[in-house]
């Protein structure tokens, strides 16, 4: 049993032992106590075996069946209505992230690309020479909960965020982070201002954070199809490549998504695509111009892509990816039926998830897992 899983297995007993005999507060408002209880002691059970799994079969491609299932569990506990309130929900999120800090810390691949999961889309990808963090986002402190009136209330969960010294750590270990859209759950001020504190660059659409005293700190690139810019990075000493395509999340409105596209000096490519999303679909179809012709100009081997966005195979189809892996799962923020889960609900949602999962390399990560890609030349 490693050190890592042995820490979290004994921060849920030390939990049980401490508030054993104590009436605990009612997390979810629908359930009574009694029920609350048996909620709390099935999740702190659940993830113990998630977290077995996960250490014993980490992420691969084809996904081991043991995978899958550790996966749907996860599913199973996040769609509590309450569960970013749960203590062992977060003691979970918090050792997961905690781990992957440290191996950010210590591991450098002699080869290709090795990519972390963090929360919702954020992702760190490091190659033998760059650490790109994309969309670094602490998690929500306030969830929607949809009640049975009719009516929807903002819940309080001051408790999920990752702690601040934990993505210090993180940032100290990245070269450059890229935000797609100003969203909260893609831009966290906390984070940009850990960035700009150590002098590393933030590049964001210019809706980003425009008002608060961080703004002048965005770099601002052109929204240019295909066309490759060159970013400084590690005070100077390097260039790296960068195309940011002009990306939308249409179904709010248009607001503005850098779709970023990175080619680091070893010549590897790995892509991010935020919220884009062609919704209602199929009116909007303007940005297909240039999904469709990304294959012809570039070579990808990376896509970090939304798993909810629709007529996603086409999209990962226009990138051509040697892998993909997807993001926005679980995204706790969100009342209990908007949190997509691994198993996709994609009937109900009207998603072609599972053709994307058959015609490429899918690989999806928990939060905190890392996957290490060599591609293919």
């Amino acid at each position: 049993m490693t050190r890592f899983l042995l820490t979290i297995l004994i921060a849920m007993a030390a939990f049980a032992v401490a508030h054993a005999g104590e009436a605990a507060p009612v997390v979810t408002p629908t359930l009574g106590a009694g029920d609350d209880a048996f909620i709390a002691r099935q999740q702190e059970a659940f993830l113990a075996e998630v977290s077995k799994t996960l250490e014993a079969c980490p992420p691969a491609y084809p996904e081991p069946r043991e995978r899958t299932l550790a996966l749907r569990l996860i599913d199973a506990v996040l769609h509590d209505t309450h569960s970013p309130n749960r203590a062992a929900v977060q003691q979970f999120f918090h050792a997961r992230i905690a781990q992957a800090a440290a191996q950010l810390e210590s591991t450098h691949p002699a080869a290709g690309l090795q990519v972390w999961k963090f929360y919702n889309h954020g992702f760190v990808v490091r190659t033998q020479s760059i650490t790109v963090a994309f969309d670094l986002y602490r998690g929500p402190s306030r969830f929607r909960w949809d009640k049975a009136d009719g009516s929807r209330e903002r819940v309080d969960s001051p408790g999920f965020p990752i702690p601040l010294e934990t993505v210090e750590r993180i940032v100290k270990q990245c070269d450059v982070m890229f935000i797609s859209h100003e969203h909260g759950d893609h831009t966290d001020p906390s984070v940009v201002e850990l960035f700009v504190k150590q002098g590393k660059p933030v590049v964001a659409p210019e809706p980003v954070l425009k008002g608060s005293p961080l703004y002048e700190s965005i770099t601002h690139l052109k929204r240019e199809a295909h066309t490759i810019q060159k970013l400084a990075i590690q005070n100077g000493a390097r260039e790296l490549d960068v195309v940011i395509y002009p990306g939308q999340q249409y179904q709010s409105g248009g607001v503005p998504n850098n779709v970023t596209l990175v080619i680091s000096p070893e010549g590897l490519s790995f892509a991010h695509n935020g919220d884009q999303i062609n919704d209602p679909y199929p009116d909007y179809q303007e940005d297909f111009k240039w999904i469709d012709a990304v294959r012809e100009h570039h070579k990808v081997d990376l896509l970090l892509t939304n798993c909810w966005t629709n007529d996603l195979l086409r999209m990962v189809r226009g990138f051509n990816p040697q892998l993909v892996i997807p993001g926005h799962e679980n995204e706790l923020g969100h009342q209990m039926n908007d949190r997509v889960p691994y198993w996709g609900d994609e009937t109900f949602l009207g998603l072609n998830y599972s053709q994307v999962k058959a015609e490429f390399p899918t690989v999806p990560l928990a939060w905190g897992e890392t996957y290490h890609i060599v591609p293919k030349r």
